[in-house]
C-alpha cells in the first residue's frame, strides 16, 4: 500500500506538471507597464462582439467597445465611442492611452463590419488617437473590415485616397469577392506565424471563415516597404473565385523600432474555438504583441534636483505628464563610486494624496515590482526609498501607479467605475539625492 501511494503521488506530480507545460506560455511572458492587454472595437458600424475566445486562450485580459445593431444606430452610440475613443472631462485621452500619449492597452482589436463608415464615425480625433496609439508603441489586428481600414484606399475607389481610413499601413487591399463561404490558408515556410505554432506541420488551415474580406495589393511588382506576408489564400480547391487563389490573407507592418505592429487579416478567425484557426488567430495576437515598444526612458535624473510629472495629456509635454494606472515611469541616474546612501523620495502635490505609487530601483536593468532589487510599496504618494551602498554606475529607478479603475459592462461595452480620479494621471515630484 505504501510502494502504491508513492507511485500515486509521483503519477499526480507529473501529471500536474504536464498541466503546467500545456499552460500557453505566452500568458506567462506578459509585457508590464500596460493597464490590460486587448482593446476590442465593435463600434459604430462594427460587428460588436462581447467574447473574443483567442483572449481566454491565451490568459489575456479585455476591454470592449459596443454599440447598437447597424439599423438602430443613434447618437448615443457615436458619443459613448467618442468618449471612449477620443475622450472625456473625466478621461481627457481616452481609454487608449496613458497621460504622455503611450498605450495603455498592449494591442487594440478592431472587428468586421463597415470600414468607411466607421473610419467616418471616429472622426479626425478619433482616428489620430489610434494613430497616435500605434505611433507609441501599441500593436493593432484587424480582421476584414479592420484590415481594409489599415490601408490608404482599396480597390473599389479607383485609387483614391480615403480620409476615413487609419492610413497606418502604405498599402491597400483589394476585394476577394468571395461572401459567406470558407477559405483554406497555405502558411508560408519563412511566416513568422510559426515561430508560435506549426499547424500540423502541412502548414496549412483548414477551412477559415470569409465574407467579403480582402487581400493585399501588390503595386508595380511590390508590396510596400516593411510589409511582411503571413499567410496566402487556398481559393482554388474550394471552387470558389480564382482572383484570391494564392494571393495574401494575411500580412503585418512595423514602421519603425518605437512603433506598434500593424496585422490585417482578410477573413473571419476570430470567432474561433479550436483547432488550428484558433491557434492562427491566436500566433497573430502574439505577433502583434511581441511587436509592442520596448519600454522606455522618461529622463536621467540629477543628483538633488527635483522633477515635477505634473502635466496633462492636453499640456502637450509628455516627458513631463501625470502617472496613469498600471502605468511604469523609468528613469536612470548614474551613481558614482563610494556612496553610503541613495534616497529616491517622492512627494505627492496638494490635494492629492490619495493616490498609491510605488518607488523602485534595480541596477541590472528596468526597475519592475515583481523583480527590483529595492521597492518601497508603502501606500499614498509620498514616501522615501533608501538605497545603501548602491552600486557604482547607472542605477534604474521607477515609479508605478498602482491606483487602478474598477469596471463594470454596460450596453456600450466596458465602463469605469470606482477609482476614475486616477484617469487623467497622478501628479508627483521625484528626487534622487546620495552622499
Amino acid at each position: 500500500m505504501k510502494l502504491k501511494s508513492i507511485h500515486y503521488r509521483c503519477g499526480m506530480l507529473l501529471l500536474l506538471a504536464a498541466m503546467v507545460l500545456a499552460e500557453p506560455a505566452f500568458a506567462q511572458k506578459k509585457e508590464r507597464g500596460f493597464y490590460k492587454d486587448v482593446w476590442m472595437d465593435g463600434g459604430v458600424r462594427l460587428t460588436s462582439k462581447k467574447d473574443l475566445p483567442v483572449v481566454r486562450y491565451l490568459g489575456l485580459e479585455m476591454e470592449n467597445l459596443l454599440s447598437a445593431a447597424t439599423k438602430d444606430l443613434s447618437a448615443r452610440d457615436t458619443l459613448a465611442q467618442s468618449r471612449v475613443v477620443v475622450g472625456s472631462e473625466m478621461d481627457e485621452n481616452g481609454h487608449l492611452l496613458y497621460p504622455d500619449g503611450a498605450p495603455r492597452f498592449r494591442m487594440l482589436y478592431l472587428n468586421g463590419g463597415l470600414a468607411t463608415q466607421h473610419g467616418r464615425s471616429l472622426g479626425e480625433s478619433g482616428r489620430e488617437r489610434i494613430r497616435e496609439f500605434i505611433r507609441n508603441g501599441g500593436s493593432y489586428l484587424g480582421s476584414c473590415a479592420g484590415a481594409f481600414i489599415t490601408g490608404i484606399y482599396c480597390d473599389t475607389v479607383e485609387n483614391e485616397i480615403r480620409k476615413d481610413y487609419l492610413h497606418i499601413w502604405p498599402g491597400y487591399c483589394i476585394t476577394t469577392g468571395m461572401t459567406d463561404t470558407y477559405t483554406g490558408i497555405f502558411v508560408p515556410e519563412d511566416s513568422p506565424l510559426l515561430n508560435y505554432y506549426d499547424f500540423g506541420g502541412d502548414l496549412y488551415i483548414d477551412s477559415v471563415y470569409h465574407n467579403g474580406g480582402c487581400y493585399a495589393a501588390i503595386e508595380n511588382g511590390a508590396l510596400p516597404e516593411g510589409t511582411v506576408v503571413l499567410t496566402r489564400y487556398d481559393a482554388d480547391t474550394m471552387k470558389l473565385k480564382k482572383p484570391a487563389h494564392k494571393r495574401i490573407a494575411s500580412w503585418a507592418y512595423k514602421a519603425s523600432e518605437n512603433s506598434g505592429r500593424v496585422v490585417a487579416v482578410g477573413s473571419h478567425p476570430e470567432s474561433s474555438v479550436y483547432g488550428e484557426k484558433l491557434d492562427y488567430m491566436a500566433s497573430m495576437v502574439k505577433y502583434a504583441i511581441d511587436g509592442n515598444r520596448a519600454p522606455q526612458l522618461k529622463a536621467e535624473l540629477e543628483k538633488g534636483v527635483s522633477r515635477k510629472m505634473i502635466h496633462g495629456s492636453s499640456a502637450g509635454k509628455p516627458e513631463y505628464a501625470k502617472i496613469g494606472d498600471k502605468q511604469y515611469h523609468h528613469y536612470t541616474i548614474e551613481v558614482p563610486e563610494g556612496v553610503e546612501t541613495l534616497t529616491v523620495h517622492l512627494e505627492s502635490i496638494p490635494g492629492m494624496k490619495n493616490f498609491d505609487l510605488y518607488a523602485l530601483a534595480n541596477s541590472g536593468g528596468f526597475a519592475w515590482l515583481d523583480s527590483a532589487q529595492y521597492r518601497n510599496i508603502k501606500l499614498g504618494v509620498d514616501k522615501t526609498l533608501f538605497v545603501n551602498r548602491p552600486k557604482a554606475g547607472k542605477l534604474y529607478i521607477s515609479v508605478f501607479c498602482a491606483t487602478t479603475v474598477d469596471t463594470k459592462q454596460t450596453f456600450w461595452g466596458t465602463e469605469y467605475c470606482g477609482r476614475t480620479d486616477v484617469l487623467n494621471g497622478v501628479p508627483y515630484i521625484i528626487t534622487v539625492d546620495y552622499k
